[in-house]
């Protein structure tokens, strides 16, 4: 019987690693995240102050960050570091 759970738990957790790597964008990769200019609602993770992306409440937040094409963040007007 422990060996039956074994598999089924080892089953279940390929399962579930799959899906988190699937739902993992690979355009990700080659982008950066550049603090400061999302838009109130547009931002891509949390930060001190909400805990999901899409939760920022003013534009221009220089906590909240937006990915953007690797090596543009500056140019946007943003830091790649919180400000």
């Amino acid at each position: 019987m422990n060996r039956n759970k074994t598999l089924i738990a080892s089953a279940l957790g390929a399962v579930i690693a799959m899906g988190v790597l699937a739902s993992t964008p690979a355009a990700a990769a080659d982008k950066d995240p550049c603090f400061g200019i999302a838009k109130a609602g547009q931002n891509d993770c949390k930060n001190a102050s909400h805990a999901c992306a899409g939760q920022a409440k003013t534009d221009n937040d220089p906590t909240d960050f937006k990915l953007v094409p690797a090596g543009t963040c500056q140019q946007m007007g943003g830091q790649s570091k919180p400000m």
